[in-house]
């Protein structure tokens, strides 16, 4: 019960809810057009400073420094040379924040301060806006006029020009959650006329029935898990059915934020549907909930699960020549923090979706019954969320003595199925060839 504990003591909640009157407030206030851009830029850019001086406290200059450093870097460096050192100075930074969690758990045995957890999520997110803008800008998606270090320009002008970025780095409604909005989309919503939308009231009469109906299963779940046997105390197969109910209380718990974090986008007029210029970058919502659950492949599954993220990571190592795969997960452990549970949930479910291809790919072309393709697909269906719920709780277990007592029970023969089938078809495959 430790896991959940730390997982359900949510602070976000109430700060994203606190800051949704605010994200209404600014997309009226567009929509009457009382907003000139600067005046939208610096409301955005003013309402993430003080959403994150109330969040995180003085923990908060944690955030803005990357921030800052992440603006000058764009305006000093070349379009052909502002990937890579941008990338690096961020991912060194919030390692240095991460490996300061790393001291307060594991060195002086001490709980971590909440404020400075709110704070790591948001390096986390912050990281992903840094690396897509300066990606757009060295494929040539935005243009940015380099700023020499002595140049002459004023202060004030230099300052107009950083605007944009500062406000795209900093703005209050994904600063702490919420699907990737690129720098494009935001650009174009915050200097593009806006319209009221009536599906805009039908929207958020539905989001806000997905939110109640998630939390009404959440509470029935947590206390089905309160109830019951822990990992510490289950017996033989009753360890599957204690795996299966505290994974599915998370992902409950995941899909809840995420349609809370979408819903305060959608409100400040950065989601989809409200008025978006022609050829602009699709909104792409974190959480396809029937995807998840009905999928019988782990694939997809990996593809849909926290949709925006996963196409981040997909766009920054697609050039990839050696081992993409692997580098994704490698550099989703070291994104989350390098915690044991995360380092060895991350490479499991790296090598479960390398066996995934395999084995759907030999069924596609040896199945030929109608009945058999139905228990196969149910089957798989069935494997295939025990699998995820595995690495569910391996990445949140985080301590080494959590995750022995998930691997030591009888969860881990799910896992072991896809790598046996791994390496007998991988090896069939070879032979093949």
């Amino acid at each position: 019960m430790d896991w959940l504990q730390l997982f359900f003591l949510h602070p976000v909640l109430f700060y994203q809810g606190a800051a949704f009157p605010f994200a209404l407030l600014f997309n009226y206030l567009c929509i009457t057009d009382s907003f000139s851009t600067r005046a939208r830029y610096l409301f955005l850019l003013a309402g993430g400073g003080a959403l994150a001086v109330a969040a995180m406290g003085a923990f908060a200059v944690l955030v803005f420094v990357p921030a800052l450093g992440a603006v000058v870097l764009i305006h000093s460096l070349g379009p052909r040379h502002v990937h890579r050192p941008t990338f690096l100075f961020q991912m060194s930074w919030q390692t240095l924040c991460h490996l300061g969690l790393h001291y307060t758990e594991y060195y002086l045995q001490e709980s971590p301060s909440t404020r400075f957890c709110i704070t790591l999520s948001s390096l986390m997110l912050l990281t992903q806006r840094v690396t897509s803008l300066s990606l757009d800008i060295f494929e040539g998606k935005v243009e940015v006029a380099s700023e020499a270090v002595g140049s002459e320009s004023s202060l004030p002008k230099r300052l107009w020009k950083a605007l944009p970025y500062c406000s795209y780095l900093l703005f209050f409604p994904a600063l702490l959650g919420g699907p990737l909005c690129s720098f494009q989309r935001f650009q174009s919503r915050v200097q593009g006329p806006r319209s009221w939308d009536p599906r805009h009231s039908l929207w958020a009469l539905t989001c806000g029935l997905q939110i109640l109906g998630l939390e009404c299963l959440k509470v029935a779940m947590r206390w089905a898990v309160s109830v019951g046997a822990g990992l510490t105390d289950c017996r033989h197969l009753q360890c599957v059915y204690v795996m299966w109910s505290m994974a599915g209380l998370f992902k409950l718990t995941y899909y809840s934020h995420w349609i809370l974090d979408e819903s305060l986008l959608q409100a400040a007029g950065f989601g989809s549907g409200f008025g978006g210029s022609t050829g602009e970058e699709s909104f792409v919502p974190d959480a396809d909930i029937w995807t998840l659950e009905t999928t019988h492949k782990l694939s997809l599954f990996t593809r849909k699960w926290n949709h925006s993220t996963a196409q981040w990571l997909r766009r920054v190592f697609q050039q990839g020549r050696t081992w993409p795969l692997l580098q994704t997960f490698v550099f989703s452990a070291w994104w989350h923090g390098l915690h044991p549970g995360q380092v060895f949930g991350f490479l499991c479910w790296a090598v479960m979706v390398k066996a995934d291809y395999l084995i759907h790919t030999f069924a596609k072309v040896s199945i030929r019954s109608q009945l058999m393709w139905l228990l196969y697909r149910t089957l798989t269906w069935a494997h295939t969320q025990l699998i995820i719920a595995y690495i569910i709780l391996a990445v949140e277990a985080r301590s080494l003595s959590s995750l022995w007592l998930l691997c030591n029970s009888y969860n881990s023969v799910f896992p072991m199925v896809y790598c046996i089938l791994f390496f007998l078809l991988a090896k069939r495959k070879h032979k093949c060839n």
